[in-house]
């Protein structure tokens, strides 16, 4: 191509799609109309900043949930009915999975409402006002003597501003931090307890590609999944009852089947989890070269070990799908986060600004005396942290964290225990009793004792190798060196005995515990090992870990304070924290590498191209092959196709997941639920060539619901926008 060539298509470009920048940032709805909405107007949004966020009318905020404290989800019916990804109600899929009705390989569909399924356990969370509260919380700070007695009085003020906010409503409130603690928000919230699974797709739609495009663009996958909010009769939160009724939501999003392309105004709303866009290079450094190759290298073993035994049996895969999927999506993660980092030489530019930021503080004496010595301090800070850090996290992983499972299970039975060094009474050992059969139904329901087994050889064996043993906790050391090492040769004996790898010898022990049973329970292996890891963190790591944390805190507020006063014209976005926010971009494919450039949709079409029947995660369902041929598409079509994804370059992190993408008129047209690959170190460090969120189009979950399940009558009770 020409440079003449060139400049006529750069101008089409800029002319046909004026504001496809990429927009950075996870912006307060409260703060919308102050600094945004004329932005995203000019972007395209035709609709106002009231519409997303009012405590004085039905908007956008009253459709959206925190789906079970970790994903979003949003109501598409005026009786309650709330769609989120498939990831994110996969455990409460799995729960109700047997060999008998296998809901994760054949899916699930309700065809009346008395065939949806209750998940105990499971609650959604509705905002019904934020407020900043920043005066009143650090109210009385300023007399603070040191800072344990800063944050007493900031615990305080907290605890008077939540309870008079929540005063005689039966909402919750919460108030969190934001801009490493310069400023406060306060959240008032609803809860709703009854939530019931209506529909979900097989795996082979719902999580199609697996873990091998997991994270990946071009992207297949029908992540979604559909619950139902019950309510009393009082339309308020109630456990659950059959006597409960459909909620009856304030707002819900209409679906539109207008179609996307490239250029077009989205917006995501949700509760993404945790960034630090704000963090010194030091931290970025721990993160990149400490933390993430030690996490990859123990979860990649898990996964193996996990992997191999569900493709030996079909009751473990179903056990064991949930765990391995947990662990599998932040080690992916990690992964390309890593990459990305080094990509973007993140760590370099990070200590380019920070020269430039001391120098600036050097030009003057006030400034010298305020912040002088804050990188400094943070270099020798996390010298410590990073030490700290890893062996904690290393720790878990190995015997708590989806580990060795009957270490991390024989914990719980230590509150049975340490009410034989107390006074109490029948009722309290009755109720203690019952709760730990309960939990041992549930552990033993998921559990493979010759899987956990592998695990405990192997991780065993990696902590043993990794782990400084002046790190290492007392009965683990003792373990290891009565068995030289060779972990194999213990194992069997090991498991053979002990009470937390069977549920028949856990619920006569539990059932007949009684004072005498102490000391048998004190000689149980797992229980010793379980005990003395728990300890040693509690004792050795975990309160040099707060100390140094809090020392890192109180570095991170002047550090903010730096970084706003140095870019005084900058419009700072706080990071995540798990509240809700709004992010806002277009519609864009990318430069993935030289020559290769992503297209911003995917198709049905490629979903055949995948098709391997001899690959689990790219078996296409027959019925799926059917519709296709038969081109069989009613009217979820876009350009003769079916639309399956698409990408845009909304900010975005974990939490994201299941949130509602909006078009310019407020319409639903995608579900959010993955990044790609290149972008996804965007928590750190946002790269707008390459950050992009990967969303499910909403015409191929309704063309699911209707043409795949037969669950039309769903679409009946939704607003569809033609």
């Amino acid at each position: 191509m020409n440079i003449k060539s060139f400049k006529i298509i750069l101008v089409l470009t800029l002319f046909l799609f004026p504001a496809t920048r990429a927009d950075e940032g996870m912006w307060i709805p409260l703060l919308i109309e102050k600094y945004n909405i004329k932005l995203m107007q000019e972007k395209g949004f035709r609709l106002s900043a009231e519409d997303i966020y009012s405590v004085n009318k039905a908007c956008m905020k009253d459709a959206i949930v925190q789906f079970g404290g970790g994903c979003t989800g949003e109501i598409i019916s005026s009786d309650g009915l709330l769609i989120t990804n498939h990831h994110c109600g996969y455990s409460q899929i799995q729960k109700h999975s047997s060999l008998q009705n296998d809901y994760l390989t054949d899916g699930f569909w309700a065809m009346s409402r008395k065939e949806e399924l209750s998940n105990p356990g499971l609650t959604v969370t509705f905002l019904k006002r934020m407020e900043d509260v920043t005066d009143k919380v650090m109210q009385g700070v300023t007399d603070a003597k040191d800072n344990n007695e800063r944050e007493k009085i900031i615990s305080s003020n907290i605890n008077e501003i939540t309870a008079s906010a929540t005063a005689s409503t039966g909402y919750i409130a919460i108030i969190k931090p934001f801009y490493m603690g310069k400023q406060y928000f306060l959240f008032v919230n609803e809860i709703f307890r009854d939530i019931r699974l209506v529909g979900a797709p097989p795996s082979a739609i719902g999580k199609f590609g697996g873990e091998t495009d997991n994270w990946v663009w071009p992207r297949h996958t029908g992540d979604f999944s559909i619950f139902r909010i019950y309510a009393g009769k009082d339309n308020k939160p109630a456990d659950y009852s059959v006597e409960n009724v459909p909620y009856k939501p304030l707002y819900h999003f209409p679906i539109s089947l207008k179609g996307v392309r490239e250029g077009d105004f989205t917006m995501v709303l949700g509760y993404p989890g945790t960034t630090t866009e704000y963090v010194p290079s030091y931290h970025i450094d721990m993160i990149k070269n400490k933390f993430n190759p030690n996490m990859i290298g123990i979860r990649t073993r898990k996964i193996e070990i996990m992997e191999s035994a569900m493709k030996s049996d079909p009751m473990i895969r179903i056990q064991y799908s949930s765990k391995k999927a947990g662990l599998a999506n932040s080690w992916k993660k990690w992964i390309g986060e890593s990459q990305g980092l080094e990509k973007m030489t993140t760590i370099a530019k990070k200590q380019e600004y920070e020269n430039r930021l001391i120098a600036w503080i050097n030009e003057d004496s006030g400034r010298i005396e305020k912040y002088g010595n804050m990188l400094s301090d943070y270099r020798e800070l996390y010298s410590l942290m990073s030490q700290f850090y890893v062996v904690n996290s290393y720790t878990n992983e190995v015997f708590f964290n989806s580990g060795t499972e009957a270490i991390a299970f024989a914990r719980n039975i230590k509150p049975l225990a340490d009410l034989y060094k107390t006074d109490f009474n029948e009722d309290q050992e009755n109720v203690t009793k019952i709760n730990l059969l309960e939990s041992g139904k549930n552990f033993f329901k998921n559990y493979n004792a010759e899987t956990d087994k592998k695990l405990f050889i192997a991780l065993m064996t990696l902590y043993g190798e990794n782990v400084d043993p002046l790190w290492q906790a007392p009965e683990y050391v003792k373990l290891r060196n009565s068995c030289k090492g060779d972990f194999a040769s213990v194992a069997d004996k090991l498991y053979s005995k002990s009470i937390f790898t069977n549920e028949a010898r856990f619920s006569e022990f539990v059932t007949g515990f009684q004072a005498s049973a102490v000391s048998k329970l004190n000689k149980d292996p797992f229980f010793k090992i379980a005990l003395s890891v728990s300890d040693y963190l509690s004792v050795n790591i975990r309160p040099e870990l707060t100390r140094i944390n809090d020392s890192i805190q109180r570095l991170n507020r002047k550090y903010m304070t730096a970084q706003m006063e140095f870019e005084k014209d900058r419009v700072f976005y706080p990071d995540a924290n798990s509240t809700l926010r709004v992010a806002y971009g277009n519609i864009k494919g990318y430069l993935s590498k030289d020559a290769v450039y992503y297209s911003y949709f995917t198709t049905l079409r490629g979903i055949m191209e995948k098709d391997n029947p001899g690959i689990y995660d790219y078996d296409v369902p027959a019925r799926l092959r059917e519709l296709y041929r038969s081109k069989d598409y009613g009217r979820y079509v876009q350009d003769g196709e079916v639309p399956v994804c698409f990408i845009a370059d909304n900010h975005t992190t974990g939490g994201n997941s299941g949130s509602p993408v909006i078009n310019a008129d407020g319409q639903l047209i995608g579900v959010n639920f993955d990044r790609a690959w290149e972008g996804v170190a965007s928590d750190i460090a946002f790269n707008p060539e390459q950050s992009r969120n990967i969303s499910l189009d909403i015409r191929y979950a309704l063309f699911i619901i209707d043409k795949f399940a037969g669950a039309g009558y769903l679409l009946k009770e939704m607003t569809i926008v033609q």
